[in-house]
């Protein structure tokens, strides 16, 4: 069976759905994905960006759907697809090329206390628990925290200030990294997600807030804290083995000492400098 998965989204987003798509690997799977996540898919058997594949175009526009988006969506014996659910026109429009398209909601509702990555486990009927996981080859660990301090909404971050704090006060030496968009003078920037994921997996540890990127980072086994009060961790939370999260009722009500007495236990070691 030749089978296509379709998945728009932020990155966080995106990696929650991956245990799903994962599970509904077929003989051949194809993935649509926005272009940031295409270098780190790694259970398909072909990786397309979804601006490449004209998808956007359908239901949209009067003409017809280009002749290779017709092509290739007739090659598919199944289409399970997390884009467009909430738009009859294009659904009318996807299953004119081709009558095997399912369609699953891509986010949680308001109302659902389950972890997105059950959410979406559950429409594919795979096993709940499972955790995102993005392979790495092992190397040595730089003895570094990473820190990323932004996010996708400014609601979500902590106080750059108390970042800054932060990493005064840890013996272990600090990189900061940021997106393209983020104001931070001495961060890193990467343009490919998997130089980025393989930059963070050699690192001791990782902070960072309520974004994609702490959910990447937990992917990649790192040992991660994440800060989190806009959102329910509940639903939102990474998922790893070595998570930490730390919750405040406010983003500005989080202590530099609570993301301290995270990171002891995390780690089962003292990280604070005597400085």
């Amino acid at each position: 069976m030749r089978r296509l998965l379709v998945r728009p989204g932020a990155i966080g987003d995106c990696l929650t759905c991956f245990p799903a798509m994962e599970y509904l690997r077929t003989d051949y799977t194809e993935v649509w994905i926005p272009s940031a996540l295409v270098s780190i898919v790694q259970f398909a058997d072909r990786v397309r960006a979804l601006p490449d594949t004209g998808l956007d175009l359908l239901g949209v526009v009067e003409s017809d759907p280009p002749g290779s988006l017709t092509k290739m969506l007739a090659s598919f014996d199944s289409i399970v697809s997390w884009y467009g659910s909430n738009r009859p026109e294009f659904r009318e429009a996807a299953l004119r090329l081709n009558g095997n398209w399912r369609f699953f909601p891509a986010l949680p509702g308001a109302g659902d206390a389950i972890h997105a990555i059950d959410f979406f486990a559950r429409q594919a009927g795979a096993p709940t628990g499972l955790a995102p996981r993005i392979e790495i080859p092992k190397g040595p660990v730089r003895d570094e925290v990473i820190i990323h301090p932004f996010s996708g909404s400014r609601r979500k971050n902590w106080p750059l200030r108390q970042f800054e704090e932060l990493a005064r006060r840890l013996k272990l030496p600090v990189e900061w990294t940021a997106g393209p968009e983020d104001e931070l003078a001495q961060a890193r920037r990467f343009n490919d997600l998997r130089l980025l994921v393989e930059w963070i997996a050699g690192a001791r540890l990782f902070i960072g807030n309520d974004s994609g990127i702490a959910h990447l980072a937990a992917a990649a086994g790192v040992p991660t804290i994440a800060l989190f009060s806009a959102s329910d961790p509940r639903v939102w939370a990474p998922r790893g083995k070595n998570v930490a999260l730390v919750h405040g009722v406010s983003m500005e009500a989080i202590e530099v000492d609570d993301v301290l007495r995270a990171i002891s236990r995390l780690l089962d070691a003292d990280l604070t400098s005597d400085f």
